[in-house]
């Protein structure tokens, strides 16, 4: 993030585009832009943004923008949802520049070349015959982006499928997946007033169901799993003991595949059942989970939340976090499948934050479904973790930690580094120190930008130097995971430096969102 001219907040941008002014130039005309057209839109003063079809004229909103007018003007001109979707694919693009939409992106068809179209209508027949209406419509002409989507997406597994059959009290609904290792972190299941959506991930792709259930159920959900077949099962209680003849209406979308990063965010709403303090401006939260809701966030991957502040939706990334650090290693301790916990700043001129702290023990935000390419196994093939967080970067070395040390008898050494400014600001520290003093493998080292004059421990910020001194390979040829997390700022340079002192890019892992 960059540091914005006063009057160029959140809030300014919001009653901006409240305020009745014409932000696109076009006096509320809706527009067809084509590739040409929209490559004249490419300077500050006159920039034009595609994302997924739709075109903004963003030139009002340079000024407001955290990231800073030059991370606009890589997409100035251009299609740049690839651009959006690596940097911030959560943020809720649709309110925040409603006011800027100039129009749709004009289709441009793709002439097939010659004799190609009838291999591929042999092809899709062979796979999928849903698909042969459309293509059949146009045969000489059609979208190839489209084709590549059909061919990347629905073919790749349409082995798995699903099935359903009732007793006089319970639908079950059974989906083969055929994936071995099947866990309860990969199966997402919402059903909330007659409406059931369930998600299971394969892979990069998710396989999603949608459906109006023909009849009412109650609020629980029983989600049971066979991990070495791969098979899933949704019980679902009936409110009436009556014959259902169908299960529900399919949504669009329904029984179909989905690369995991073209899917939206789904959320549901979570009600708050506890604040505490962690320091003197961060807070841990509880969320509880609705009754008809399945949903484990794995280790290392995040959520969204999102609030409605003046009319507006905003959307702001958190990785979960265990109520406490694991201090007994007797037993692996178990996610409750119930509550999500948060560890947030809370910043005096934040928006955001300071909307959450102003939430009420009862009341409801909007949470998403997990988001996040970590990967656990990449902890289980490494002998030695070093953790580097700068403040609030420490949230998902929290789940890490537990998972290394708990689950990973390969590890020997497990170390983290802990940024902060001043002592006042270091989370957890007590319960750091403990879990030093209980696991000779884990040890911490807190380093300080703004000590007190009784500081002893170590001073600075992070560098190349101070890097050197603490990130060590246990052994000359240890097989090493090095993550870290902070402020963007933090999270560049740490990477850099260690790239600098010799690690390659496959035994670094940097947490952004």
């Amino acid at each position: 993030q960059v540091p914005l001219k006063p009057g160029r907040s959140l809030m300014d941008w919001i009653r901006l585009t409240k305020s009745g002014k014409d932000l696109t130039s076009l006096k509320g005309r809706l527009i067809e832009v084509t590739e040409d057209e929209l490559s004249k839109h490419n300077k500050k003063e006159d920039c034009w943004i595609c994302i997924r079809g739709f075109v903004y004229n963003v030139t009002p909103y340079m000024e407001y923008h955290p990231g800073g007018e030059d991370e606009l003007m890589k997409a100035a001109g251009t299609d740049g949802t690839d651009l959006f979707d690596q940097v911030h694919r959560w943020v809720n693009y649709e309110s925040m520049l409603k006011e800027c939409l100039v129009g749709r992106m004009a289709v441009k068809p793709v002439a097939a070349p010659k004799g190609f179209f009838p291999h591929v209508l042999v092809f899709l027949g062979r796979c999928y015959n849903g698909f042969l209406t459309e293509l059949l419509k146009e045969p000489e002409v059609f979208n190839l982006v489209v084709l590549s989507k059909l061919l990347t997406s629905n073919l790749v597994f349409k082995s798995t499928n699903y099935d359903w059959f009732q007793t006089d009290s319970l639908i079950t609904i059974v989906i083969y997946t055929k994936q071995k290792d099947m866990n309860a972190e990969l199966v997402i299941v919402d059903c909330q007033d007659k409406q059931l959506r369930g998600e299971i991930i394969l892979d990069d792709h998710s396989y999603l169901l949608g459906i109006d259930l023909d009849h009412a159920v109650s609020e629980d959900v029983t989600v049971n799993i066979a991990e070495k077949v791969g098979k899933v099962e949704i019980i679902l209680n009936k409110k009436d003991n009556i014959h259902w003849k169908m299960l529900g209406q399919p949504w669009e979308g329904h029984n179909t595949f989905i690369k995991c990063t073209d899917r939206g965010l789904f959320y549901r709403k979570c009600k708050l059942v506890a604040k505490t303090e962690v320091t003197h401006d961060t807070k841990l939260f509880c969320l509880m989970l609705p009754k008809g809701t399945h949903l484990r966030v794995p280790t290392g991957q995040h959520v969204y939340l999102k609030q409605v502040i003046a009319g507006t939706e905003v959307v702001k990334p958190y990785t979960p976090v265990l109520p406490f650090l694991p201090l007994d290693f007797q037993e692996p301790p178990r996610h409750d499948g119930v509550h999500i916990y948060l560890m947030i700043k809370i910043y005096s001129h934040g928006l955001f934050t300071q909307a959450l702290d102003h939430l009420q023990i009862g009341d409801y935000i909007s949470v998403s479904n997990p988001e996040g390419n970590f990967k656990k196994s990449k902890i289980q093939t490494s002998e030695d973790l070093l953790l580097l967080a700068g403040g609030t970067g420490f949230t998902p070395m929290v789940k890490l930690l537990n998972f290394a040390l708990t689950e990973v008898s390969c590890l020997r050494t497990v170390k983290l580094i802990f940024f902060n400014k001043t002592e006042g600001d270091i989370l957890w520290r007590n319960q750091l120190e403990q879990l030093a003093l209980k696991d000779q493998r884990f040890e911490v080292q807190f380093i300080l930008s703004q000590p007190s004059k009784d500081w002893v421990g170590k001073q600075g910020k992070i560098s190349s130097s101070l890097l050197s001194e603490f990130v060590k390979r246990s052994r000359n040829d240890s097989k090493v995971l090095i993550c870290i997390c902070g402020p963007a700022p933090f999270t560049e340079q740490g990477v850099q430096y260690l790239k600098d002192l010799g690690y390659s890019q496959e035994e670094i892992h940097a947490f952004t969102a």
